[in-house]
């Protein structure tokens, strides 16, 4: 069982990098690796998870009663707000959610296997995975030139967004940078395309948490699982204010430089153990 104090930190680290866009996965397996201290369990990752869950529910309760509510209960007035989600976006969110979902099922307990037979491979792996799609983020988000209004979001469209989505399976990756860089390649503000990161990741991260239960239940749910939960959710609810406020005036440039930062320290911390 994870000790207290860990749980605490690596709460905090989950809440605060599963909503910026530089990878929950990967600094939940380089913070260990750090400070050398003993991998902690999948079914606590996983518990994790359940705390961000909670931060994307309580914070954006208003946009799913929206989305819920339009998606089955008919207007009287067809016409819709620029802002206001029409009546097929929460099968939009579905279509979208629904790569990832598979990708799961077939790769994660590939890659769960992987990082822990192979760690050297691994650290290296998420070094190159932070600066590759920071850059791709940061690249994706200075070539997008279209504001797609939400009305306008076809199936299509959030199918491939889905599809980026799936790709955060690998570690270092980040799902919300993965998802935002597939929501700008289609259109969406940077604003918009954040939300829409979110929105689309909340029944993934629920779908993952439920496979994960019963392997979470059966290693048990103790004081340190509560901790990291706790501290999951209250730092993740900061950062996912702190980001839609960010990118009113900036861009993804600063998680950029930050992830390279991070990539460069890991890989002078790799070799110097060698």
């Amino acid at each position: 069982m994870i000790s207290n104090l860990h749980a605490i930190i690596l709460g905090m680290v989950q809440g605060l990098t599963e909503f910026l866009p530089i990878s929950s996965s990967g600094h939940l397996f380089l913070i260990p690796y750090f400070f050398k201290w003993n991998l902690q369990s999948v079914s606590f990752d996983v518990a994790l998870h359940g705390g961000t869950v909670i931060a994307l529910l309580v914070y954006f309760w208003h946009d799913w009663f929206s989305i819920i509510k339009n998606a089955f209960i008919k207007k009287e007035n067809t016409a819709i707000e620029e802002n206001d989600y029409p009546a097929n976006f929460l099968w939009m969110i579905i279509v979208a959610s629904i790569p990832a979902g598979i990708f799961g099922l077939l790769i994660d307990k590939l890659m769960e296997k992987w990082t822990a037979n192979h760690l050297s491979a691994a650290v290296i792996f998420i070094a190159f995975n932070f600066v590759f799609f920071g850059w791709l983020l940061w690249y994706m988000d200075k070539k997008a030139k279209t504001d797609l209004a939400p009305q306008k979001l076809t199936y299509k469209k959030a199918l491939l967004v889905g599809l980026f989505q799936s790709i955060a399976l690998i570690p270092g990756v980040s799902r919300s940078g993965i998802t935002i860089t597939g929501s700008r390649w289609i259109g969406l503000a940077r604003e918009r395309a954040t939300r829409f990161a979110f929105l689309i990741g909340t029944p993934t991260i629920i779908g993952a948490f439920l496979v994960k239960l019963p392997e979470m239940i059966k290693e048990g749910i103790g004081l340190s699982f509560w901790l990291g939960i706790i501290m999951a959710t209250i730092v993740g609810l900061a950062a996912i204010k702190f980001l839609l406020i960010y990118l009113k005036k900036s861009d993804f440039s600063l998680f950029f430089w930050y992830r390279l930062a991070v990539a460069v320290i890991v890989l002078i911390v790799f070799f110097a153990r060698l």
